[in-house]
């Protein structure tokens, strides 16, 4: 009986030690790559790269570790698709972020939901003035912010129209979908046309639109990642299950949605399964 109880508890501790390994493992960040065919001509391949739900969480002293991981990409236009800040952690490492990546190439930005909240560590009366607070700090630093616009680049002789809308817990859905259909119509049909925004989960109105690509973020994979079926366990505003939460899906209308799994770690309260935080590289051609 004894031994068997030792048996029994052996195996336990086992479990628990694998589990505590593999969650470790799973915090190591990773370079999602890749490559779509959404120009046509002769071209040069545009390197975009997507960075979503920092959270404001540390990535090594001075946030050298992601900061090398982006510069060693080289890439042409880094897209910030929302919670690159947070509601509860200081904002000193996603500023850091902000600081050393906006000068290397063009920067845009869209809102996450968390930018909207106060948080108990920013003392703010309403929760636009937080997302205020932070617009005003990546304007002076030099990031494009977008808000229910579209601006043109021209890029390697590619015109792309960037368009961004905020996120809908900060403007509610129906400012959020005229938000979304005013900024497609600012676009060329001649363009590139590229919608950055934080929401994966929100198809049906995405698909009302001809973009060429969106990008999206805010699953966080589900926080536990069902190998083999890309499905997450549990996502924000996607439940059980979740489908749109890591890499490249193809809409109804013939849409390209990338997914970003994010890069948040310590902020949230649960660890992360067969799930690593990561940037996402796209190689458009």
């Amino acid at each position: 009986m004894t031994r068997g109880k030792n048996k029994m508890g052996f195996i336990i501790l086992t479990v628990i030690i694998l589990l505590i390994a593999w969650s470790a493992i799973s915090l190591i960040p990773v370079t999602g790559r890749f490559s779509l065919d959404l120009l046509d001509g002769e071209t040069a391949n545009v390197r975009m790269l997507l960075i979503t739900d920092l959270h404001s969480c540390k990535y090594g002293r001075n946030q050298s570790r992601l900061i090398e991981m982006v510069k060693k990409e080289a890439p042409d236009i880094i897209m910030f698709g929302g919670d690159i800040f947070d509601d509860r952690l200081p904002d000193d490492n996603a500023q850091t972020v902000v600081r050393q990546l906006s000068k290397l190439c063009p920067c845009y930005y869209v809102t996450g939901n968390h930018e909207y909240r106060s948080g108990q560590m920013h003392a703010y009366v309403h929760a636009h003035m937080r997302a205020d607070h932070i617009k005003s700090f990546l304007r002076d630093e030099g990031v494009r912010v977008l808000e229910g616009d579209c601006e043109t680049l021209l890029l390697k002789g590619c015109a792309i129209d960037i368009c961004g809308v905020d996120d809908p817990a900060g403007t509610g859905d129906a400012a959020w979908k005229d938000s979304l259909a005013g900024a497609y119509a600012q676009t060329d049909r001649e363009h590139l046309r590229v919608l950055l925004t934080h929401r994966p989960e929100r198809v049906s109105a995405y698909e009302q639109y001809d973009f060429d690509l969106i990008l999206a973020g805010h699953a966080h994979a589900g926080q536990i990642r069902i190998p083999f079926f890309n499905r997450g366990l549990l996502a924000p505003n996607q439940g059980f299950f979740a489908k749109y939460v890591s890499g490249i899906y193809t809409l109804s209308n013939g849409s390209v949605m990338a997914v970003s799994r994010g890069l948040a770690r310590e902020s949230t309260p649960f660890p992360r399964f067969f799930n690593h935080p990561e940037i996402v590289v796209l190689d458009i051609h």
